[in-house]
């Protein structure tokens, strides 16, 4: 007998990208996913020859050991991403549609694959990744009024905000149950629409959430830079990169750092590069143990505390 898995990024994009899938060509499968920044989501596959695996929003370079292992197993995948991907293996047990362009997402790949069939999903998505004026272009295209691309957005924003947290107990849910209970909804309309779904429980974390946030002051505030530090505790850990998202939204010329401080004195990094040039934040975080990312956000894992000076100087170098 054989077996599906669907994997998939814990955040917005990777949610989105496999409900769109999923609302498409219903399938029984095994999901596995995790917070945002679990992205080493291959290893936990063991598949055989005959099963099959759709991948999403997760970077095939930093699976790509697993994936090749999972080839040679006789496993075919599915795989579609925005992330780096390093070499693609040549064979045809792989379907690959990668694309690397900063202004796009998985979710906005799967849109295109499926010939816009769940679009206002995917524009939810767009924003959810941070792609704002990207999600307003395709709002304004498909005729929504500016009130339902505002709930669109904020929808996206939420299902993010979800996906943030050191382990799956900090957030409100962990995202295979949050993809579950999303799922019997064709259009994000209907999730905002009905007040038993998570948006409201999720809107009101949210709110909570970022007041704390907000009432921060940076502990850097450079021409080309601005840095903040967050303390070890849950809502910092889920607000990290939304907040992240406020900040570069509001001051789109500046880059915009957020130090959270993890429980061994380590620091989970959220870099985003100025929204008006998208590009170095990968290219800088991987300089440091346990970055790496995308030219226009990127984070390290765990950063000693010693190396804090030394990464706000490597941002302000970097766009000076």
């Amino acid at each position: 007998m054989s077996n599906h898995y669907d994997i998939f990024n814990g955040d917005a994009d990777g949610i989105i990208a496999l409900l769109q899938l999923r609302l498409a060509e219903p399938k029984q499968s095994t999901l596995i996913t995790g917070v945002k920044r679990d992205i080493k989501l291959l290893k936990q596959v063991e598949a055989k020859a005959g099963d099959s695996l759709t991948v999403l929003d997760i970077s095939m370079e930093k699976n790509s050991e697993d994936l090749q292992r999972l080839l040679n197993a006789g496993a075919s995948v599915f795989y579609a991403d925005h992330h780096r991907a390093g070499d693609i293996p040549a064979t045809e047990l792989l379907e690959s549609h990668i694309d690397l362009d900063a202004n796009t997402c998985t979710s906005l790949i799967v849109d295109s694959l499926l010939n816009g069939q769940y679009h206002s999903w995917a524009i939810a998505a767009a924003y959810g990744d941070n792609l704002i004026a990207v999600g307003d272009k395709l709002a304004a295209k498909a005729g929504l009024t500016l009130g339902e691309a505002s709930l669109l957005k904020e929808l996206g924003t939420l299902i993010n905000y979800n996906g943030y947290g050191a382990t799956v107990t900090d957030l409100h849910f962990a995202p295979a149950d949050l993809y579950q209970k999303l799922l019997p909804y064709s259009s994000p309309f209907a999730v905002i629409e009905d007040s038993q779904s998570p948006y409201h429980v999720l809107k009101a974390g949210y709110e909570s959430d970022m007041n704390h946030a907000l009432a921060l002051e940076p502990i850097a505030d450079e021409v080309v830079c601005t840095a903040f530090a967050m303390p070890n505790e849950a809502w910092s850990k889920r607000i990290s990169g939304v907040f992240g998202n406020e900040l570069a939204n509001k001051s789109p010329n500046k880059a915009h750092i957020v130090f959270t401080e993890n429980a061994d004195g380590t620091f989970t990094v959220s870099l985003r590069a100025p929204l008006n040039n998208k590009q170095g934040a990968g290219d800088i975080c991987s300089q440091f143990p346990t970055g790496g990312g995308r030219a226009a956000a990127a984070g390290v894992n765990a950063l000693p505390a010693e190396m804090r000076e030394a990464f706000i100087k490597a941002v302000n170098d970097y766009y000076s």
